[in-house]
């Protein structure tokens, strides 16, 4: 199973593990940045946690890498069901937290088996699709449907988590159309889609909490309680536009320390990097995770085989949706979801699931040569 030698090494994906492991560093300055209290030292525990899961994460990904990733379709079938019974743990006696049932506590130390679940529904879909070389039509599509996607999205929807529940369902759809779907299936979903969009909506709305509600309704007028429901997406805007072109310089931010700014050092962290480096800075972050996607679309490009073709654009759409879904909600231009930016929002869990996401990534751009076989 394990199989180091130097021809891993040669071949090893120096970019993307760089380019990571630049934002995981922007990410930790800026956690400590954001936790500090005006006039005081930084809060300790956020940064210096951080360090530590991503000393923890680089040691999982270096583990990741180390073996062939086509064991991952081997054992596809277990890892979701795994997964599945997981989130089943989470919802009957999970740990509640911020209005929301999605830890699991093993004494001192906690995790989200939701963080984890997207890569494991990426294995599965991936293991899946690269079975069946011809177009999907009707009855295949409804039965990956049913048998993988529904359950997990269900259980999700459940905690509520309904920013996971929406990236795994853009997967399905990201790597169904990758796949490639009968011309007629796909005139025929986008009929539906159409119609029925009303009625999901409805349907979806009456399930949601009060809170996730006012998130809705905060993004589509802001204004409309901009002490109450808009505040956070009002704040935001506010602190990146402060920011400038230059920015105000690290440690000269005000909206996080002076706590204006909600979830400064999760869902919002753009907003406190904009306010201190401004445009050219987060034109800077902005690059390098581009870098990361076009990275991963090239690596599925030259993938060695179906599988890893699958599971490299699998990760980069995951990482594409966080990135775009993220920003965009900092901006206003998004609804406020509870989806972390990759590599840089504070949280153990959410950081390790992503490295070792990134470690299958380099895994398939290292194997891409046939004398890995």
């Amino acid at each position: 199973m394990f199989n180091i030698d130097r021809r891993l090494i040669r071949n090893f994906d120096w970019i993307t593990f760089s380019v990571i492991i630049a934002i995981s560093f922007i990410g930790i300055l800026t956690i400590f940045s954001a936790t500090r209290q005006p006039g005081d030292a930084p809060q300790a525990t956020f940064y210096i946690k951080q360090v530590v899961w991503l000393l923890i994460s680089i040691c999982a990904l270096i583990v990741i890498v180390s073996f062939d990733y086509i064991w991952l379709a081997r054992i596809a079938p277990v890892l979701y069901i795994t997964g599945v019974l997981l989130l089943f743990f989470v919802l009957i006696s999970g740990r509640t937290g911020m209005g929301a049932q999605r830890w699991i506590g093993i004494g001192f130390f906690s995790f989200q088996p939701s963080e984890f679940f997207k890569l494991i529904f990426i294995i599965m879909l991936a293991g899946y699709y690269s079975l069946r070389r011809e177009l999907l039509n009707t009855f295949a599509l409804l039965r990956v449907f049913l048998i993988v996607v529904l359950v997990p999205f269900v259980l999700l929807f459940k905690q509520p988590d309904l920013g996971t529940a929406v990236v795994i369902l853009l997967l399905f759809i990201s790597i169904s159309l990758a796949h490639g779907l009968q011309k007629k299936l796909l005139i025929t979903l986008l009929i539906i889609g159409m119609v029925s969009l009303p009625f999901i909506g409805n349907i979806l709305w009456t399930g949601l909490k009060d809170y996730q509600k006012n998130r809705i309704i905060a993004f589509i007028d802001p204004q409309a309680d901009p002490s109450g429901i808009g505040y956070h997406i009002n704040q935001s805007k506010i602190a990146i536009g402060s920011g400038e072109f230059a920015g105000k310089g690290f440690l000269k931010g005000t909206q996080g320390p002076f706590r204006f700014l909600p979830e400064k050092h999760t869902d919002f962290i753009f907003a406190v990097f904009a306010e201190e480096r401004g445009f050219m800075g987060s034109l800077l972050l902005l690059f390098l995770y581009f870098v990361l996607i076009l990275r991963g679309l090239d690596t599925a490009r030259k993938a060695k085989d179906e599988f890893g073709r699958f599971l490299a654009l699998g990760i980069t759409f995951m990482f594409s949706i966080y990135f775009f879904v993220n920003v965009g909600m900092t901006l206003g231009i998004m609804p406020v979801v509870g989806i972390p930016l990759p590599f840089m929002s504070y949280g153990g869990t959410a950081l390790l699931s992503n490295f070792i996401s990134a470690g299958v990534l380099i895994n398939v751009r290292t194997r891409r040569f046939s004398l890995f076989y």
